[in-house]
């Protein structure tokens, strides 16, 4: 996965102290006529830091841009460092990896696509833009920073511009933005979640050798997830906490190579592994909506609620008997 994890984190940790508030403000918009004017400028300059803005703001605005392209080279230079450095370079060409890793990336691609755009539109509305517009932007720099990484796949020896990619970046970003859109809230929320297995120990250069490099590259490990909030769906007419949710997750396991596992690796056999799809059902909590007094308690909240945290499971399989994971991450 040439996930940028680092960016998300970043942005979220950069931003999340100062926008934990904006979701009290309902409308898209306020209509300013020339009355209002004077008394519409009085009320702006007593809004608290941790309050969106009624109307654009220019100051918070520039903050926005400038951290945002600021964080842009640095974590393409990171990403780069990770992903494509050790790497010969080519000329631009594409490449057709649908069959890789069980498909694991193009969920990989969905879930990276779909996670930037969030915190990104929270920051627009902080600086005071309409529910829509903010919702635009947000998606609209999040599959530009998608496209990026696909571009440096291109002319990478090793990979190359993939429409499969492209497209799972389209679907991430068209499913934040649709029901920010029609809902105005993410009834649908993308998580992932992660273990350490056996498989990195064998292909460490390729899974990863340490658990921050697992997390980026062994999808062995990985689970993604789309956690349906039930309650969200029926408002006030279910006995269901509007913080439960069902969740329904996709993994897959065996895998030391994309499209095959080698049986050697720099001249040493390694063990033959079966490779494995699988398919999970479960609850999960969603930590946005849990009521908090606390606004630090909101904002750490908030965060991690991109992670599906340990829940009871089941796991489905081809050819495979159901197996039941008291708690499962």
């Amino acid at each position: 996965m040439k996930a940028p994890l680092s960016f998300i984190f970043i942005f979220w940790f950069l931003f999340q102290s100062n926008v934990h508030a904006m979701d009290r403000i309902a409308t898209d918009s306020i209509i300013v006529n020339d009355s209002s004017i004077a008394e519409e400028e009085s009320s702006r300059s007593h809004i608290k830091l941790f309050e969106n803005s009624p109307v654009p703001d220019k100051s918070r605005t520039r903050l926005l841009m400038c951290t945002t392209i600021g964080l842009y080279p640095v974590s393409m230079y990171w990403l780069y460092t990770q992903w494509y450095q050790d790497y010969p370079q080519s000329g631009f060409h594409f490449f057709n990896d649908n069959a890789e890793w069980e498909k694991m990336d193009k969920f990989g691609h969905a879930w990276d696509a779909y996670s930037i755009s969030k915190p990104l539109m929270k920051c627009f509305r902080w600086s005071g833009y309409s529910n829509t517009k903010s919702t635009l932007l947000a998606s609209g720099i999040s599959f530009l920073y998608q496209t990026t990484v696909e571009v440096f796949d291109g002319f990478s020896e090793e990979w190359g511009f993939s429409s499969g990619d492209i497209i799972c970046n389209t679907a991430g970003v068209g499913l934040f933005a649709a029901q920010q859109v029609g809902w105005e809230e993410q009834r649908i929320v993308l998580k992932y979640s992660f273990h350490q297995t056996k498989y990195s120990r064998y292909r460490p250069q390729l899974l990863g050798s340490n658990l921050p490099e697992n997390i980026l590259k062994d999808y062995n490990g990985l689970t993604y997830w789309a956690s349906i909030n039930p309650a969200s769906f029926f408002k006030n007419k279910t006995w269901i906490p509007n913080w439960i949710s069902l969740g329904i997750g996709f993994g897959a396991e065996g895998m030391t190579g994309g499209k095959e596992n080698p049986e050697y690796v720099d001249g040493k056999m390694i063990p033959s592994f079966e490779r494995y799809r699988q398919y999970y059902l479960g609850l999960d909590i969603d930590l946005a909506r849990v009521q908090m007094k606390s606004k630090v308690l909101t904002s750490i909240f908030k965060f991690i609620n991109i992670v599906h945290l340990p829940a009871p499971a089941i796991e489905f399989g081809k050819g495979r008997k159901a197996r039941y994971h008291a708690f499962y991450f």
